[in-house]
């Protein structure tokens, strides 16, 4: 501090003047108010030192130590001799004292008697005040600004014009005791009435002698700076313990406001935890879900119900769960670093819970995604066998119709033998076409059993159908058979009744020959000469006449038989000309579908093959961003903000590719010889990227926050690090228990092979890996590793605050915590604080060190 060497030779000879006046005063003031405490004063500077006992007694009072003993005699060498006690106890204390002599001060020299008084003053009662570091003038402005920066009218710049108008004394007094002023009735244009209340209240309940005079202050143009430095001291020494219990509530406040911190992340973790898994709770039956409606429609909604759960309801889960790792792993390095316990949440919430439900849940989708590509496939051939049913059962129920009728008929009953011959051959036809359509039969039913088997959703009425189908084959065999049966018989018949007929003819041959002859006469050229003659051939012509018209009747019968059978041929031969462009349309149309589905898979191979590898890169540039092995921390925290963007920037790619595989499976493509990657494969390798980066990221900004409060050079880092990575075979950031072990050896860490030494390694073990999860990651090695270094808050500094905050009880009242502390925090420590249980305790007082030990130990969330 510059004012420890005093040379009054050197030293403003116009400021000593005006000491005279002010210091006398001020000086005398200021002595009497220690050296009362010792049942003593002075009553004039000048004469009541030169014999150096008030002296000596009055540095014993104020350093609190013992100075040797005086000399009692009267004479000048005995007074010279205590003066100089005096002055070498002053120059003990790193005071050098220059142009202060003992015999000046014998001999009464005002000028060295006041400032070897300044001396004193700054030494033992303005040095020791610090503010940031600052010298003690300094410290002690700064004290002033801040105590007084909240006050109207006060701005302290210095110490002698800042003061003249005594609002900054009534403010420093508000501030620290707003009982004693009304500061708010205070004016500054009437500086001596606030000197007067300052310097009186100050003498009266703060024991702060008057050392100043009011009228002198407002008069003189410039107050002596040291006069006013010598009293503001007094308001700083009167506040000190004020100033302690601000320390102490400070230091409370820090402590509190990391607990508020780390509790926040405690039920933000709890919150994103139980939010998190109750909607995997309620996604996995959905997942696990086995059932449709047993159509391709009903599929493919459920096919596109899982495409939006897909691009819109997990990924937001995706960054929840990697908010609730990163917010873990933050907590977690805090904790370490404020010198508490591992967090750990509560049951069914740890961290690897949350990992084995996430991973039932992405097992569940694979599973989902795969039983319905499977249902889709099992419900296209159902729809295609059901489709091929229809057909079939159409086109054999176009043929059977009318068959039954026809068969029941009776048409044979009154033909002929030739006529019967031809409905016998013609029925011959029938069978065979019968027997040609029993295949048709047979597969209509293996169709309908194909169906029943994969459980084709409307097979009721398919059963139904094949039923009916298959009744009226058989009745159709029945009747068959049994029309053949008829035509038999009536054809035995007839063949009697031809016998007969020839017989007959036998006998009438007579009869036939004259029928000959008649036939031939009809032909016969004719003459008629009389009425008689032409009306016997007339005669004879009209009974030829209606002859013709059973000949005619035959003649129709005939042609209508032959156009019933053109007609029929013509049908089918019109069904098959339609039928062969129908088919090629469908081919072509197939055709067409399959060049679409190949053009599919091409473009999404095409795609997939350039997302693929450009994850698979990502993916191993971050890995060796976080394993270190890349510049300073802050270097890799660049690049991985750097790669964070690249890939949100990279994100089109794949809704890109979300879309085409859309167009897949809408297509119905469930293969793709063109590339190795899924849909699923893909989206798992973004998520995993995505979740990789965050990971690195919050893993880097811990680094840092360990790095920075341990005070660790880069070197010792890169040194852990590179210790880590060699034990870190399979690069998965994080060791086995062997593996820590072995790095712990190979930094010099000393692990005996005893049964003590692995009692060592296991409470090692607990310290880095609290959760248990049976691997250690580079952070919890590096915290380790820095532990010792650390400075830290505890338990027992917190305690020591709120003592000076109870004024040493061992209990604190809720009215104190509110004086002392914020609103929040004060609300903080009265919600938490037990009951004080002690003896002499009033009510509501508040057991204070069991919070604060509470503050360190396991959180009660």
């Amino acid at each position: 501090m510059t004012e420890e060497n005093v040379d009054l030779e050197s030293t403003n000879r116009e400021q000593v003047d005006r000491a005279f006046g002010w210091g006398a005063q001020t000086f005398t003031a200021w002595c009497n108010s220690h050296l009362r405490k010792a049942g003593t004063a002075i009553d004039n500077i000048e004469e009541d030192f030169r014999n150096g006992l008030k002296l000596m007694l009055l540095l014993e009072v104020i350093s609190g130590e013992t100075l040797p003993k005086p000399d009692r005699g009267k004479m000048r060498f005995h007074k010279i001799a205590n003066v100089n006690k005096a002055l070498d106890f002053i120059a003990s204390k790193g005071v050098k004292l220059v142009s202060i002599g003992a015999e000046e001060i014998v001999d009464g020299n005002l000028k060295m008697t006041l400032g070897m008084i300044w001396t004193i003053i700054l030494r033992f009662a303005i040095q020791d005040i610090s503010v940031e570091e600052m010298t003690a003038k300094e410290g002690l402005l700064l004290w002033c600004q801040r105590k007084t920066a909240p006050y109207k009218n006060v701005n302290v710049q210095n110490f002698h014009l800042s003061f003249k108008d005594g609002l900054a004394f009534c403010a420093l007094i508000h501030r620290h005791r707003p009982d004693l002023i009304d500061y708010h009735k205070l004016s500054k244009d009437n500086p001596l009435q606030n000197l007067n209340t300052a310097f009186d209240v100050a003498e009266k309940y703060l024991d702060i002698p008057r050392m100043l005079d009011p009228e002198d202050l407002i008069n003189t143009p410039k107050p002596d700076e040291r006069a006013v430095l010598t009293y503001v001291s007094c308001y700083y020494h009167a506040f000190q313990g004020a100033q302690q219990a601000e320390t102490a509530a400070n230091r409370i406040c820090k402590v509190l406001k990391v607990n508020q911190e780390n509790e926040r992340l405690m039920e933000e973790y709890e919150r994103l935890a139980s939010d998190l898994l109750e909607w995997i709770r309620r996604t996995m039956p959905w997942l696990q879900s086995r059932q449709t409606d047993n159509s391709l429609s009903g599929c493919q909604k459920k096919l596109e119900e899982y495409r939006t759960y897909r691009r819109k309801h997990k990924p937001p889960r995706v960054e929840q769960k990697a908010k609730l790792e990163t917010n873990f792993n933050t907590l977690q390095t805090k904790l370490r670093l404020s010198n508490r316990p591992a967090y750990m949440p509560t049951e069914g919430k740890m961290v690897s819970d949350i990992a084995n439900a996430w991973k039932g849940l992405e097992t569940s989708e694979k599973a989902f995604e795969e039983w319905l590509l499977a249902e889709m496939m099992r419900l296209e051939r159902l729809e295609h066998l059901a489709q091929k049913f229809k057909n079939k059962a159409d086109i054999q129920e176009e043929w059977t119709h009318g068959k039954e009728e026809m068969l029941q008929s009776a048409d044979f009953r009154q033909c002929k033998l030739n006529e019967l011959k031809a409905l016998k051959k013609k029925h011959e036809a029938f069978e065979s076409d019968l027997a040609a359509h029993q295949d048709r039969v047979e597969q209509i039913a293996a169709i309908a059993q194909e169906l029943n088997t994969l459980e084709y959703h409307d097979s009721i009425s398919v059963n139904a159908r094949c039923q009916r189908i298959c009744d009226q084959w058989d009745r159709l065999g029945n009747l068959t058979q049994k029309r053949r049966q008829a035509l038999d018989d009536a054809e035995k018949i007839l063949e009697k009744i031809d016998i007969l007929h020839l017989e007959f003819a036998k006998r009438a041959a007579p009869f036939n020959n004259w029928l000959d002859g008649t036939k031939e006469d009809l032909v016969d050229m004719f003459i008629v000469h009389t009425m008689e003659e032409i009306l016997g051939l007339l005669e004879a012509q009209r009974s030829f006449k209606v002859t013709l018209s059973e000949a005619d009747k035959e003649y129709n019968s005939i042609v209508s038989l032959v156009r019933e059978v053109e007609t029929t041929v013509q049908k089918k031969w019109s069904e098959v000309r339609t039928l062969v462009p129908q088919r090629d349309n469908i081919l072509q149309a197939e055709l067409k579908k399959q060049q679409n589905n190949e053009t599919l898979r091409h473009q999404f191979a095409d795609k997939a093959n350039q997302v693929g590898p450009w994850i698979e890169r990502q993916m191993d540039a971050v890995t060796a961003i976080g394993m270190g092995l890349q510049g300073s921390l802050e270097d890799q925290l660049h690049r991985l903000r750097e790669y964070e963007q690249g890939v949100y920037a990279y994100k089109p790619h794949i809704e890109e590719l979300e879309k085409i595989h859309q167009a897949v499976q809408e297509g119905m493509i469930f293969e793709n010889r063109y590339t190795q990657y899924t849909m699923e494969t893909l989206r798992v390798g973004w998520e995993q990227l995505l979740t990789s980066i965050n990971r690195n990221i919050n893993e880097v900004e811990n680094q840092i926050l360990t790095r920075d409060s341990k005070g660790i050079t880069q070197e010792q880092l890169n040194e852990f690090r590179a210790s880590f990575n060699h034990f870190d075979k399979n690069r998965t950031g994080r060791l086995a228990p062997d593996e820590f072990k072995s790095c712990l050896v190979s930094l010099g860490y000393s692990i005996g092979k005893d049964r003590q030494g692995e009692i060592d390694f296991q409470r090692i073990l607990a310290v880095v890996d609290p959760n248990n999860t049976g691997s250690v990651h580079f952070d919890a090695f590096l915290d380790f590793m820095t532990r010792e270094s650390t400075d830290t808050d505890t338990a027992e500094q917190v305690i020591d605050s709120f003592r000076i905050l109870a004024g040493d009880k061992p209990y604190i009242l809720p009215d104190e915590l509110r004086r002392e502390l914020p609103p929040d925090q004060a609300e903080y420590c009265i919600q938490r604080m037990p009951p004080y249980k002690g003896p002499n305790a009033t009510p509501g007082a508040l057991d204070y060190m069991s919070f604060s030990t509470a503050l360190y130990g396991e959180s009660d969330l």
